[in-house]
């Protein structure tokens, strides 16, 4: 789905397999992957992608909201000496410390799961992008929101949903610091909200409301 020449959506849709949303941005010569998926369900960004003209081998940047497996585990289709992958540290280390306990449901290796380098607080340049990386706690330790200025486009990953929230009964999940983490990027001005599972939303006014009717339908039972 082309969200606007520079960005497009791999929205996945399937009720009964789980796997997240992807997004493509174009910047300039650059091209950077949000969330590849899970393994098993590839195909559905490989098909996104060639309907662009594009394969795995033409993406410079894949970047994980978060370290989950079906954000993540997808990373192994990618040509490591090609394609960068950065998530941010916190989760890294989660991933670390979980991987006795994952066993067989992580279908990747530790060696092709490293990041180059480390997602943080602050701007990130790639190409003729400025993405402003947030911070966001509460569904892990160390997910992520991303932020495209020249788009106006929230990438939130597990954070916050289109009328729900990211699960916080899970290894690493607080639910203050979610609260906290939504309450912070709903005071960004974004013309598309882009989670990584469900619908995305389109414009301010409804993006906005979004944010305080998640804030009145979840916040008191977190």
């Amino acid at each position: 789905m082309e969200l606007t020449p520079n960005l497009h959506a791999f929205l996945w849709s399937s009720p009964t397999v789980n796997n997240c949303n992807s997004y493509l941005m174009l910047s300039g010569m650059k091209r950077i992957l949000i969330d590849p998926g899970h393994a098993s369900c590839f195909d559905h960004v490989s098909r996104g992608l060639a309907r662009l003209g594009l394969t795995s081998g033409d993406i410079d940047l894949v970047m994980a909201t978060h370290a989950h497996p079906d954000h993540v585990e997808a990373i192994q289709f990618f040509d490591r000496n090609r394609t960068l992958f950065a998530l941010h540290e916190r989760d890294w280390r989660l991933v670390k410390e979980m991987l006795p306990f994952l066993g067989a449901s992580l279908s990747i290796g530790m060696e092709r799961f490293e990041p180059d380098f480390f997602l943080a607080e602050g701007e990130l340049k790639v190409g003729d992008a400025t993405l402003e990386i947030y911070h966001t706690p509460g569904h892990s330790p160390g997910s992520i929101t991303i932020y495209h200025s020249s788009e106006r486009a929230l990438f939130t990953g597990d954070l916050v949903f289109r009328g729900g929230v990211g699960r916080t009964d899970i290894p690493g999940g607080d639910p203050e610091l979610l609260k906290d983490s939504i309450r912070r990027i709903s005071k960004i001005e974004a013309d598309w909200f882009l989670p990584g599972h469900g619908e995305p939303l389109s414009g301010a006014d409804e993006i906005w409301a979004n944010f305080r009717q998640v804030e009145r339908a979840w916040f008191g039972y977190l």
